[in-house]
Order: C-alpha cells, then structure tokens, then sequence
C-alpha cells in the first residue's frame, strides 16, 4: 500500500442527504490542507448512490460551503477533471462492469434473498450475519444450480450482489493516525455491492471503484468508517489492486460540548450554536437551521477553529492563517481521540479575526447590517462608518454586535436608559448641559485630543462631579452610559451633531427625583 512518490490526491466524498455538517467540515479541510501542503490534488466527488435519500439542493450547499469557507476544490462535479464523471449517479456503467469483474472471478455472487427471508433467518439463528457459516442455507449463487439462478435473472427477479469473505484471515489496515489495525476476517458479514432494484452500487464497491479510478492517494475520512476499512483492503485485494490501494487516516470523531457521543443538530439547538456552516432550509419539513456564516462568523474563523479540534501544530500557537496552517499540518500531531466541541473557542476565535480586521474592510461587512436597522449606509462616508466600527469592535464577538455597539454613531437617541437618568440627571443637570453647549460652541479645535483637556478644565474649575458630568453628557450623546471614549465619539460625529443631541436630551429627559 505504499504511496511513495505518488502525486498525492485526496477526495471529500459527501452524500447529498442534507446540510453539511461541522464534522464533515473539518474532514474536508483536513484533506485541503494536507492536499495543499504536499503539492497534490483536492477531488469533490459526489456520493448520491442512495437514491431514498438524495435531499434536493443538498448538493448546492456542499459547493457553496466549501466556496465560502475557502477550501479549494481542484476535480469536481463543477471543476471537471480528467477522471470523471465526479457524481457516482452518473457512473453506473463503470460500476456494472466492476461487478462483473468480481463475478467472474468468483469474489462475489448473486443473491435473490427478500427482506421477509432474511428477517426469519434473523428470527431463527441468533446475532445471524450473511457469510461463509450461513450462505449455504441461503438463497444465492453458491447453494443454486447455475440453471436455477439464471432462470430467476431471467424471470426479472431482484437481487444483490455479495461480496465473499473467506474465513480464517487476519486482515491488516494500516492507518497513517492509528497505526496498523488488525481485524479477523471470520467477524466480517459478505456486504452487499450492488442492487438490482435500482441498478446502484453500495457505498462500499462504489467508494473503492471510484478511489482507484480518480487515483486516490489517501484516504482521509471520518473514524466512524473504519469499521469498513477491512472491507476495502480486501477489496483492493479482490480486484488486484492492492499495491496501488491508498493509505488510510480515520479521523477522532467531533463530541459533544457537554456528555458524551457524537456531536449532533440537537446539541446545537440545545446549547445555542450552529452546527452547519450555512444556514440550512430544509425541503421537506420547512424547518430553518443556523449557519455559521449566518450567524456572523469570519470563514476564516472557522477554519482556524476546526483545524484545532483534533490536530495542533506541536506548540501553543493559536491563531494561525490557512497557510499556516497548511505549513504545519502533520497527522503525527492528530489525536487519535475524539475532540469536545468547545464552542465558546470558535466565538473567541471569531473575536481574534474581527480585531484583526483591516476597519474598511469590517466597514463592508457591516453595510447591510445598518440597511437591515433602516440606516442607509450610502448617506454616510466610507471613512465614517470605518471609523465608528474602529471605536467600538473590541467589544464584539460577530459583524451582528457592531449595530447594538455603534448604532449612536448612525442615529440620535430618542429614548434613554432610565437607570442612567435616575442616576446622572439630577435637577441641576440640565442646567449644567447648557453650560457645557457653550463651552463646546466656543471652542476652536473640537478634535479629541484638543477638546478633552478643555472640558475637563471646565468641569473642574467649577468645582462640578467629573463623573456626574461625564455620564450625563454621554447620556444625553449615546442614550446610555456606555460606549468608547466620549471625545472620540464627538470628535467622529462633530460639532454640530453633538452640540444637537444634548439640547435634545435636555428637553426631553425628565430628571430623577
């Protein structure tokens, strides 16, 4: 199984069921990365065998998450590629004739059992699986006259094609993370390849067609198909191509935040966080679920989050760039045990990339925002809303926050907290705004740097409560006693506005008792 100096090529392979999930995410980044880092080839192939579960439009949000979380795809259903098609519904032909293949050298055989037979084998013969102890007594090519099988192909009697597994072998998958792991061939049942009902491979034959075919170098995948990885060696081995056959990486599955298992949709909802990368509409039930994107995250937060549950890059580094990531990524520094889903980290994470963010560029991003809020963003200059975002995203988490964080930059207050009132606005308060109106009239440089010292001469030398003051003017300016630096604001909303706002406040606040 060796891949030395093979170009290395790695598929992600999803079924188009439903939405993405944050786990297959991570599988299909793992693959980019390590596809990247050797020079090699990305492949999406879509796996849409199971014709029961194909979910209209699932196939689109594959591509548009991976699009938008930057994961590169160099072969694919979209991308072509000279190994196509790279949609297994679209290669039942190649499948047909891999079948036969194993017919005819007798790895495999045909077997006309029904559901109803089947159950009453289970019924009669306790933990039953299909192999060599029990295939005699069942309806299939092995314990038929050749004469008996054709005359029920020939009747249009459905079927499945076995794969057969001799007993009595110790079956070696060797895993790039786990080492190599040995299974006994006897615990092995003989699965089914392919159905006639609708003349479609299973996922097994399917999977090892393809892989061998596209030239898959590394088999990069989720730890919950290593059960299956037995299976593919020996099918490697049955269609003679066990000396180009990949190398294995089972991946530690994604867990819970909290308890134990799998990560799942419901801990999600339950814990308030999305568990897909896009938001998800789903066709049948009409239900909504989050999304990642939606929900305001950076893609490139993601990323850096999901590269780290599972892997580090043999330091404490955190906040890592996709290169960077590409750079370091090894599976020597893979866990081989599951990794909790610490959500809390990729808010943190998403935080790191915000402050980081060039101020226009976050300016951009939080354009619609104000549109939503009824603000139209094109009646205030560019420089204007990246400045207002580049006083107060220190405090945010997601593009979302700057409009509850910097919405007095864009609109007056009408109404204002009550509990600042009660507080800052005593009798003498109004009175007291007027003085400092005034002053803010008179002065001649109403910049931040020139106009703080000013007014904090004023305040002091009559002999006024610098923080009764200082609240009340940010009152009457914000709408509550919050916010960054108020000579900042004022110095970014100007003269006029603020001179405006606090003879407004002065008339419509009440003050406290």
């Amino acid at each position: 199984m060796s891949t030395e100096n093979r170009e290395v090529r790695v598929r992600f392979a999803p079924s188009p069921t439903g939405p993405l999930h944050i786990g297959g995410v991570r599988t299909a980044l793992y693959n980019y990365l390590f596809a990247r880092q050797n020079g090699g080839k990305m492949i999406l192939r879509i796996e849409d065998t199971d014709s029961q579960r194909f979910v209209p439009g699932a196939e689109d949000y594959i591509n548009e998450a991976l699009a938008w979380l930057g994961i590169g795809i160099d072969e694919g259903v979209r991308e072509g590629g000279p190994y196509g098609p790279y949609k297994q519904s679209e290669r039942r032909d190649i499948y047909r004739e891999h079948v036969k293949m194993l017919l005819d050298n007798g790895r495999a055989y045909i077997a006309f059992d029904t559901p109803a037979e089947l159950e009453a084998k289970r019924a009669e013969i306790p933990n039953f699986q299909y192999d060599a102890s029990t295939r005699g007594s069942l309806r299939n090519s092995l314990a038929m006259t050749p004469e008996e099988v054709q005359a029920l192909l020939d009747s249009g009697a459905q079927y499945v094609v076995r794969f057969k597994i001799e007993p009595g072998r110790d079956v070696v998958v060797n895993d790039l993370l786990r080492g190599a792991v040995t299974i006994k061939s006897d615990i092995l049942d003989d699965k089914v390849l392919y159905k006639s009902a609708d003349d479609l491979p299973t996922y097994h034959l399917a999977n090892i067609v393809d892989d061998h075919l596209m030239k898959v170098s590394h088999v990069i995948r989720g730890e919950e198909w290593l059960p299956s990885a037995p299976l593919h060696v020996l099918l490697y081995e049955a269609f003679g191509w066990a000396d180009t056959a990949p190398e294995f990486v089972h991946l530690p599955l994604l867990l819970k935040p909290d308890g134990k298992g799998k990560l799942s949709k419901r801990d999600g909802d339950r814990l308030g966080f999305p568990v897909f990368p896009l938001e998800w509409h789903d066709p049948k039930s009409g239900e909504t679920s989050r999304g990642y994107r939606e929900s305001g995250y950076l893609p490139e937060a993601v990323v850096n989050f999901l590269a780290l549950l599972g892997w580090n890059p043999g330091d404490d580094t955190e906040v890592m760039s996709v290169d960077e990531l590409i750079s370091k990524f090894s599976f020597a520094h893979c866990s081989r045990s599951g990794a909790k889903f610490a959500f809390d980290k990729a808010k943190w994470f998403n935080h790191t990339y915000l402050q980081a963010m060039d101020d226009k560029a976050l300016a951009e991003l939080f354009k619609p925002v104000l549109e939503a809020h009824g603000v139209k963003a094109a009646d205030f200059a560019d420089e204007y809303i990246a400045s207002a975002v580049g006083l107060v995203k220190s405090r945010i988490n997601f593009v979302g926050d700057l409009w509850d964080n910097a919405r007095f930059f864009f609109v007056a207050p009408t109404e204002y907290d009550p509990k600042a009132v009660k507080k800052r606005w005593s009798e003498q308060m109004p009175a007291t705004m007027l003085e400092l109106v005034d002053l803010l009239e008179k002065t001649s440089d109403f910049g931040s740097a020139a106009l703080e010292p000013e007014v904090m001469a004023w305040i002091e030398s009559n002999g006024y409560h610098m923080g009764n003051v200082m609240n009340a003017f940010r009152l009457a300016v914000v709408g509550e006693c919050k916010g960054p630096h108020m000579f900042d604001i004022t110095d970014l909303i100007g003269r006029d506005e603020t001179v405006k706002r606090i003879r407004t406040a002065v008339e419509r606040i009440v003050p406290a008792e």
